[in-house]
């Protein structure tokens, strides 16, 4: 902008009065015969309310300050502006595809936004105009060279310049609004939603969809407008392969990486915008199979969000993004989550308000009312709805397993506690990096372990981690030999071969397995985990590795500097304020305490980030199974939660859970008190009272009332038959299944089940009546 002034560049272009301010379109309507109005008018204004924020008084506190806070900062940004060919803001060098689209729409909500004390002013919306055009010109410019990640050509800049375009209305001149519109049209032409593949599926077609709705809107376009809409149809089907929904809630994004955690949320928070910005306009969305996205909220996304966090193993590389980034996604989440509510049924929008109040008063280490006030303040105003409305309870943790055997992840709760389970298999990643991002997440993959117990929803979010020896990831199992940063293909394409990943669950207890390949060694394992009441027991056999260096399986890795406690020759341990461990006697657990510092990534706006050095308390407990171990195993009890007297009970009692098999060919366990028998079946074979004919998975839950359940799956989903054998007295099939091609009871029961591999390695349950 060479020749003329900051002062002249923000009068440039500018219009001297406050003319047609969006807060207005809601008078527009309501003078308007319906029969008249544009119906781009409402759509306008719907969009200001639903993204920029709207429900709450701007008068009343905490609204007054932040919206006062908002103007300063707008305020700020305008007076520093200072165009020139290279830059915006002396700050920001172009091309700034991130921090400088985003100042503009910040100052634009200022000015839309009542209470900032810019609200409405015309030299603001001037300001924000003439940087529109200027960016456009120098950087957004149609015909140029898309340089970095395609995603911030096609979707972060056009929103945000999109976005900050309608939320200053006349004040855009019909010649820029053209110029912007010409140019979001060139890196986002229609047919890149043509086909579904590509950069164009799940999230990043529902962003695309939203950009393209943004366009419609700024250039009052009927046919873009039902563009935006058709292109969403693909989205909502359920698949059975690559990016989207499963029938089992599984979610997947870069076509190996479960990802309800950022992908997800984008792709949540993008379809309840659009529901709730073209209800009852010409382009409602309509679709009926948009009530998947609705099943999801409880199928998909809530089984991983724990009091207010969302687990990292359904976040992809975001994971060591920032501290606390769980909180920040499981409040996005959340968010999403009652602005959805607001275009579904009765019934389920007061089912989700119960679920996220739940949420909101569990998480007291990022309280989520507090964060939203910062950044939402539309969330804020739902959020504080709710929570101040006594009709509203607030629903409790759902007690329960749910194995999403499609994405290889489990999360289970049991009393006072949470846990969650990371798998990789031949269609699942070990772990994703990309952009530079999670470099050594390795091992995520690996039979990571998360868990919770009270009090400690930030064990994985506090600079976790920047800090943890990426080597020893608590649960899994590892060649200790050395990767490089970013080893494997990046965007997931780390796929092992393994293909007996899942396992089955009647929705209250489950076995689950992993045939483990390591990431680019020779390490190979079978993992399995029997989830019950107060505990997990953990099996691995057939641990074999040559690739000259130790093998190692980390019982668990606690980001805290407790006491520890072991005592080998009664076969426990115990991490005050976390839980216990139950070992084999004789068994040989290292343990090590040390600080471990790191760096934190530390965002600024203008800058992809600083690099914050902290330290951190770790305590790791492991077993060392030696160089080159061959067919090695190990077996312990983890006890979330439980207190030393509590741990020392359950190691005098070795009965309690009792190992049937734990060997390269079946895994299995039985607990007398809790009526359960289970069984990995990695070949055909028996294990205790248990036979099957093929690879499979089987639970056994004896109730106190005479019936028994079984429940089956075939997590390798190769499967035309299974017969699975009981030695248990039986007199009569209660409830079968659909797969049951034969039962016969008696002295034993033997069921004979159909074609399995068309289940996804869903679990299939059988009722029977104990003779």
């Amino acid at each position: 902008m060479n020749g003329h002034s900051r002062r002249s560049f923000l009068r440039l272009g500018g219009v001297t009065t406050a003319g047609a301010l969006i807060p207005g379109y809601a008078a527009d309507m309501e003078t308007t015969p319906r029969v008249s109005i544009d119906p781009f008018v409402p759509l306008r204004h719907r969009w200001r309310d639903v993204t920029a924020g709207s429900g709450f008084d701007a008068t009343a506190e905490p609204y007054r300050t932040r919206l006062a806070r908002l103007g300063a900062k707008a305020a700020g940004h305008r007076d520093a502006m200072a165009p020139s060919d290279a830059s915006l803001w002396p700050d920001l060098a172009f091309p700034s595809l991130g921090a400088t689209p985003l100042r503009l729409r910040t100052m634009a909500r200022a000015y839309a936004l009542p209470g900032t004390g810019l609200t409405g002013d015309a030299n603001l919306a001037a300001a924000v105009a003439n940087g529109l055009d200027h960016y456009r010109r120098r950087v957004y410019a149609e015909g140029a060279d898309e340089v970095g990640n395609w995603w911030y050509w096609r979707i972060g800049t056009p929103r945000n310049l999109l976005d900050a375009a309608l939320l200053i209305g006349p004040h855009l001149t019909e010649r820029r609004s053209v110029a912007l519109r010409e140019a979001v049209d060139h890196f986002l032409p229609e047919c890149h939603l043509d086909d579904y593949s590509g950069t164009s599926t799940g999230a990043n077609r529902v962003d695309l969809c939203v950009v393209t709705l943004l366009r419609a809107i700024l250039g009052a376009d009927p046919a873009k407008a039902a563009l935006a809409v058709s292109a969403l149809s693909p989205v909502f089907p359920y698949v059975s392969e690559g990016d989207g929904f499963y029938r089992d809630g599984s979610f997947v994004q870069h076509t190996t990486i479960p990802y309800q955690g950022t992908y997800g949320a984008s792709l949540l928070s993008g379809l309840a915008t659009l529901f709730a910005v073209l209800r009852g306009s010409p382009w409602e969305i309509t679709d009926p199979n948009r009530q998947v996205v609705l099943d999801s909220v409880e199928r998909t996304f809530a089984p991983f969000v724990h009091d207010g966090l969302c687990m990292d193993l359904v976040s992809g590389r975001a994971i060591g993004r920032r501290p606390y980034g769980d909180h920040d996604r499981g409040r996005a989440i959340a968010s999403a989550i009652l602005l959805l509510g607001e275009t579904a049924s009765a019934a389920e929008r007061s089912r989700w308000q119960g679920m996220v109040k739940g949420w909101a008063l569990r998480d007291t280490h990022r309280p989520m009312l507090d964060a939203a006030e910062h950044d939402d303040l539309g969330f804020h105003a739902r959020l504080a709805a709710i929570l101040d409305d006594d009709a509203v309870p607030a629903a409790d943790e759902p007690a329960g397993h749910r194995l999403l055997a499609m994405s290889a992840r489990a999360a289970h709760r049991g009393r006072g506690w949470c846990a969650g389970l990371s798998m990789a298999s031949h269609r699942i990643g070990h772990y994703e990096h990309g952009n530079g991002e999670n470099l050594r997440g390795w091992h995520t993959g690996s039979g990571m372990l998360y868990w919770w117990a009270d009090g400690h929803g930030d064990q994985y979010s506090d600079s976790f981690w920047a800090t943890v020896d990426p080597y020893r990831l608590p649960g899994t199992t590892v060649s200790t030999r050395r990767l490089a940063d970013g080893a494997g293909e990046a965007w997931g394409d780390t796929c092992p071969p393994g293909r007996w990943v899942g396992g089955a669950t009647d929705g209250v207890y489950a076995t689950v397995g992993q045939h483990l390949n390591g990431l680019e060694s020779t390490l190979k394992a079978f993992k399995s985990w029997f989830f019950l009441d107060d505990a997990v027991v953990c099996l691995g056999a057939g641990i074999t590795g040559e690739d000259g260096v130790p093998v190692e399986t980390i019982v668990d890795n606690r980001r805290t500097g407790a006491p520890l406690t072991v005592d080998e020759g009664k076969g426990w341990a115990h991490l005050e304020g976390h839980g216990g461990y139950v070992l084999p006697c004789g068994t040989r657990l290292r343990t090590l305490r040390e600080e471990r510092a790191g760096r934190d990534p530390a965002p600024r706006e203008g800058r992809t980030g600083g690099l914050d050095p902290v330290t951190r308390s770790y305590v790791t407990l492991w077993f060392d199974h030696g160089v080159d171990p061959v067919s090695a195993g190990y077996v312990y009890l983890l006890l979330p939660g439980a207190s030393p007297a509590e741990t020392r009970a359950r190691a005098a009692d070795p009965g309690w859970a009792r190992v049937l098999a734990n060997t390269a060919r079946q895994q299995g366990v039985q607990v007398p008190s809790l009526g359960i028998t289970a069984v990995n079946f990695w070949n055909e074979g028996a294990a205790g009272d248990l036979a099957a004919s093929a690879p499979c998975a089987v639970l056994v839950r004896e109730g106190g009332d005479g019936t028994a359940t079984l429940t089956v799956s075939d997590p390798r989903r190769d499967l035309d038959e299974l017969t699975v054998t009981w030695r248990r007295p039986v007199a009569e099939v209660l409830r079968g299944h659909p797969l049951l091609a034969g039962a016969a009871t008696g002295a034993g029961l033997t069921l004979t089940f159909g074609r399995l591999a068309g289940r996804g390695g869903g679990s299939n349950t059988v009722t029977v009546r104990l003779a």
